[in-house]
């Protein structure tokens, strides 16, 4: 297995080289003896709903997996909570204000971003919207596409692995 930090070479403390192996997720610095844990990027991602029962969808518009169906969510950004990150990346991708999010599951990952594998920790949740007649594709999202049902939401589509699985765990719930 190759190290998660295989592409880190140099100290983030001082910058020299020398930057080695310590175990499976952390690296030592030969210079300065500093010792930087790989811990994973936290990630959100929804099962969007509406009043209705219908889940709404996004295209991706962008690699990784452009062309594939995703569910809205993204990275969770320094200072802000999961819920609040979800919201932001709700109203990025569709333009709607999310009423309500409940938390579902979590699934660790690997992103493959401009060729840089990022290992997060995505975590599920499930919103509620009044309605999507408002819904755009925005940001990273090139089309919206709603499901009447979960039974809809087929695992193949989706081109990430993590959202194949959440899928797989959320269709299988009563």
């Amino acid at each position: 297995m190759i190290h998660p930090l295989h592409q880190f070479q140099f100290c983030p403390k001082c910058g020299m080289k020398g930057f080695r192996s310590q175990n499976e997720k952390a690296k030592q610095c030969a210079s300065c003896g500093f010792v930087y844990y790989f811990n994973p990027s936290a990630a959100v991602a929804c099962f969007l709903k509406d009043s209705e029962g219908c889940y709404l969808l996004v295209r991706r518009g962008q690699e990784p997996a452009k062309g594939t169906l995703d569910l809205p969510g993204g990275f969770v950004d320094l200072y802000e909570n999961a819920e609040e990150a979800l919201r932001r990346e709700v109203r990025e991708e569709t333009d709607l204000d999310v009423m309500s999010c409940r938390y579902l599951f979590s699934i660790p990952n690997i992103y493959l971003y401009a060729g840089f594998e990022v290992h997060t920790l995505d975590l599920f949740f499930e919103c509620l919207v009044d309605d999507f007649s408002g819904a755009k594709a925005k940001d990273d999202a090139a089309e919206i596409v709603i499901c009447t049902s979960k039974e809809e939401m087929q695992p193949k589509a989706f081109g990430l692995a993590s959202i194949q699985k959440a899928i797989l765990h959320y269709s299988s719930e009563g």
